[in-house]
């Protein structure tokens, strides 16, 4: 295999962190909507941890674009 196809390939399998990162993001709002509506009193002392776990999901999806695209423009 040449080298340029096998930084396409790992760049493409570091790409699926982003699809990843959106499935995250999802899986927390819909924890948090499912909660809020179970117990609407307690819905506003959440919130915090709502956006701690959107920044987590948020980040490691920047991440896996950021080493998608230093395998293909530097290594």
């Amino acid at each position: 295999m040449e080298m340029e196809a096998a930084k396409l390939i790992g760049a493409g399998l570091a790409a699926i962190g982003a699809g990843m990162a959106a499935i995250g993001v999802g899986n927390v709002f819909g924890s948090f909507l499912e909660s809020a509506l179970r117990n609407p009193g307690a819905a506003d002392g959440q919130q915090g941890r709502l956006f701690i776990g959107f920044a987590a999901a948020e980040l490691l999806g920047l991440l896996a674009f950021v080493v998608a695209m230093i395998l293909i423009f530097v290594a």
